[in-house]
């Protein structure tokens, strides 16, 4: 019987889960705090928040998002400190166990494999880890993100641009082009200006600049 889309892409959320969850076990306790590329998150409240997500169905978000007053930051931190544990092995625990989880708010499951992603690379770049999503789970992501603003406004990053993957079979939009690997197309979507200096090409000055802080 063949698989439906859906099942691939959670397939392949739960091995980018499991990546993460086999880096995680080789932190120390300060690794566990260390800063992260998801603003003033450390790495234990990143995983924390991961776990959270795997964690709320449509009814739960939406009981969730109404008690915050519709202020997601609200919303994010107080499932965040609901999911996280007393110690970094008991937040790493919990992680574990949603792991195979086909739990979400909603059926945007490209959207909730493209959070396992970035959020893996919001730890692992700033501890040095050398994991990476695979390009077969980024590809999918790549094309949501150029499409859609969901949970980042990547759509709007995207707009008026060129995106072309040199390592994978990714392509979007029109005008001047960006280019580089899909790992780096898809933070740079999701904001990270950390991954601006790997990308190429004439419309990177443009998304750069969408992607500096506002002046005050």
């Amino acid at each position: 019987m063949a698989s439906r889309p859906d099942d691939d892409l959670w397939a392949l959320a739960h091995a980018e889960r499991a990546s993460l969850a086999a880096d995680l076990a080789t932190l120390d306790d300060d690794q566990w705090r260390h800063s992260t590329l998801c603003g003033e998150w450390t790495v234990e409240e990143v995983v924390a928040h991961l776990t959270a997500a795997a964690s709320l169905n449509q009814w739960q978000w939406l009981r969730s998002i109404v008690g915050a007053r519709f202020r997601p930051d609200v919303h994010n931190q107080r499932r965040m400190a609901e999911h996280r544990g007393t110690t970094p092995a008991e937040t790493l625990e919990r992680f574990r166990r949603v792991v195979d989880n086909t739990t979400a708010p909603s059926g945007h499951t490209p959207a909730y494999l493209g959070e396992v992603v970035v959020h893996a690379q919001d730890v692992r770049r700033p501890l040095g880890l050398s994991g990476t999503p695979s390009v077969e789970a980024l590809t999918p992501v790549a094309d949501f993100y150029a499409r859609r603003d969901f949970a980042v406004a990547s759509r709007t990053n995207a707009a008026g641009l060129r995106l072309r993957a040199d390592d994978g079979p990714f392509t979007a939009g029109e005008g001047p082009l960006v280019s580089g690997s899909t790992l780096a197309l898809v933070m740079s979507l999701a904001g990270r200006a950390e991954y601006l200096d790997e990308l190429e090409g004439p419309g990177v000055s443009t998304l750069r600049d969408r992607l500096s802080p506002a002046s005050p």
